[in-house]
């Protein structure tokens, strides 16, 4: 499904099902040199279970137009209009990495709008190395074999997720060339991981929210070591911490896990 947001086609898939007004709405938003791809079994199932899913495309990602968001409030703010758009006045927001900053950011701009926070592989600050920076910018073929070997605990995925026999390194990579490739006129991949290193903004935006909190982490993962949540954790209203056994990909390494986790914190939908 296509939105027009800010002036520009975004891109959300909606696990096969037509957007009803009348049902509950989730959002996924996925996060550094990914796409909606990322949330495949999780939006079809939330999708086949009462819920309107809204996976979105950032802009200048894939299929959305437009300029990628340069920040993390530049790209909650593109997620608030994208409610707007979608006529959507509530909703869950659930973020990995890089999405989750985005999730956190926007459900502390509009507490009223936002029922559910679920913060995958997530952290703050959200740091992110120097050689990463520069890698991204400068070398991001090599780059993105360096986030591969941290993001990943696992080599080939279970069952529910991509399949027997799927590599997981190799898959990703070519995920992350795709969506590298998919914008001619940006490097996504530094935009993004410069977004994410100077966020300084989290301990302010978890003091506005005013909904639940899920903090769903890896206890593998490299990225955003489960460590590294805590000055959020300690200051959300309603905050839960679930730790599931993977690394960072947390939607491929431990897809099952993450999507109970996700469907017992938001829910049966009303």
């Amino acid at each position: 499904m296509n939105y027009t947001v800010n002036g520009h086609a975004t891109y959300c898939y909606t696990g096969g099902k037509a957007f009803d007004a009348n049902k509950p709405t989730v959002v996924f938003i996925h996060g550094v040199l990914n796409d909606h791809s990322v949330w495949i079994l999780q939006s079809r199932w939330f999708a086949n279970h009462g819920w309107n899913v809204l996976a979105l495309d950032l802009p200048g990602h894939c299929r959305s137009e437009g300029p990628p968001p340069a920040s993390v409030e530049d790209a909650a703010q593109f997620v608030i209009a994208l409610l707007d758009a979608a006529g959507v006045q509530k909703a869950a927001l659930v973020g990995h990495s890089f999405g989750s900053l985005i999730a956190l950011e926007a459900a502390s701009r509009v507490p009223e709008r936002v029922t559910h926070l679920a913060l995958v592989g997530t952290a703050y600050p959200m740091t992110v190395s120097p050689a990463l920076l520069d890698g991204a910018l400068n070398e991001p073929q090599r780059a993105i074999a360096m986030v591969n070997t941290f993001s990943h605990s696992l080599l080939a995925p279970p069952p529910s997720s991509l399949g027997p026999g799927t590599w997981l390194y190799g898959s990703s990579r070519a995920l992350m060339r795709r969506v590298l490739a998919s914008n001619r006129d940006a490097n996504v991949f530094h935009i993004g991981f410069k977004a994410c290193n100077d966020y300084a903004n989290g301990e302010k935006a978890i003091e506005a929210v005013q909904c639940p909190v899920l903090f769903l982490l890896g206890d593998a993962d490299q990225m955003t070591p489960p460590r590294a949540t805590r000055a959020l954790v300690g200051k959300a209203r309603q905050g839960k911490v679930v730790t599931v056994h993977a690394g960072h990909s947390l939607m491929s390494e431990a897809p099952d896990e993450v999507l109970f986790a996700l469907r017992d914190f938001v829910g049966a939908p009303a």
